[in-house]
């Protein structure tokens, strides 16, 4: 069982300090930073990882994002404490604690049933209780929708029809487009029931979105 020392607090105001310096503003998102144990994602051996602005292993061919990624879409989602949020791609459930520290409406889906299972399993140990869904997360969640806010973890070679119209009209889906090796961090947000803007920011490098509107494996 893991525990939250001074030690490791320190070490997150450390990475919360780094990142501020990579220029992530948003407070609420920094405060969540500081706040959400990362080391808790790692087996003991690895906690000096824990804290390390990188992505790390989690098994079944995907990452625990490095914490500037995670940061960085949150900031980008713009999020509100009353919004509905919808992420595809629950991983580790690092990212999604850090949407949970800013609202409760937290939406996650897991592709990969063995992650599935883990992060249901931490989620419940630590009293957390986002709405889990295992399935084919580039189809989104059309029974839940609509959505103020959609966050996609991983890399897509299109933006998915299904997701944008599961957008509420004035949401945002924060989104990585491009091929397998690399791809922009895009924001698409609904003006109108038809009408959509899109913002495209910098290179990452992501795990790809698998399912029908991703690559289909």
């Amino acid at each position: 069982m893991h525990t939250d020392t001074y030690r490791h607090k320190g070490m997150r105001k450390v990475l919360v300090k780094l990142l501020k310096e990579k220029g992530i503003t948003d407070e609420r998102v920094l405060q969540a930073i500081a706040k959400v144990p990362r080391h808790f994602f790692f087996e003991k051996m690895f906690l000096e990882h824990a804290y390390q602005d990188k992505a790390f292993p989690i098994g079944e061919g995907q990452t625990i994002s490095q914490p500037y990624t995670v940061a960085y879409q949150t900031e980008l989602l713009q999020l509100n404490s009353h919004d509905k949020v919808l992420e595809i791609g629950t991983g580790s459930g690092y990212q999604c604690c850090i949407l949970l520290e800013i609202t409760p409406y937290v939406y996650t889906i897991e592709y990969n049933q063995v992650l599935f299972q883990k992060a249901l399993q931490f989620f419940k140990k630590n009293n957390l209780n986002p709405h889990t869904f295992c399935g084919d997360g580039s189809e989104g969640l059309p029974q839940e929708a609509p959505f103020d806010k959609i966050l996609v973890t991983a890399g897509a070679p299109v933006i998915p029809k299904s997701l944008l119209a599961q957008l509420k009209v004035g949401g945002a889906l924060v989104i990585p487009v491009g091929d397998e090796q690399s791809q922009k961090m895009v924001r698409v947000v609904r003006e109108t029931s038809d009408e959509f803007t899109r913002e495209v920011f910098n290179n990452f490098k992501f795990v790809p979105l698998l399912g029908k509107s991703g690559w289909n494996k």
